[in-house]
């Protein structure tokens, strides 16, 4: 697709099961960093991300390409995986079912 421009900004907002504050200032950069990763190894452009103890906020920049539930779902599971391997809350961590996706 030599001619094709697109310029598509989504923010994605998920949240942790039943809203528990489980994400930690003391850890929440790692897990920012790891969810990082994720998105520019699919290719995507990570413009933004933050949150609170309950929910994460993510800007990025996708390709026409791009599957965005299946970024999503990607991010969710392996980021849920990092927390528990890495101990990083003493409960169990676990993300909240869907997402919010506004363009």
């Amino acid at each position: 697709m030599a001619n094709t421009y697109s310029q598509i900004y989504i923010q994605i907002v998920f949240a942790v099961r039943k809203r528990n504050s489980l994400i930690h200032p003391s850890w929440e950069n790692e897990l920012y960093k790891y969810i990082t990763g994720i998105i520019q190894n699919k290719g995507q452009k990570l413009i933004a991300i933050n949150g609170m103890p309950d929910h994460i906020h993510i800007l990025i920049g996708m390709k026409p390409t791009c599957c965005l539930s299946d970024l999503v779902r990607e991010i969710k599971k392996s980021s849920n995986e990092y927390v528990k391997e890495n101990g990083f809350t003493k409960t169990q961590f676990q993300w909240q079912e869907g997402f919010g996706a506004f363009s």
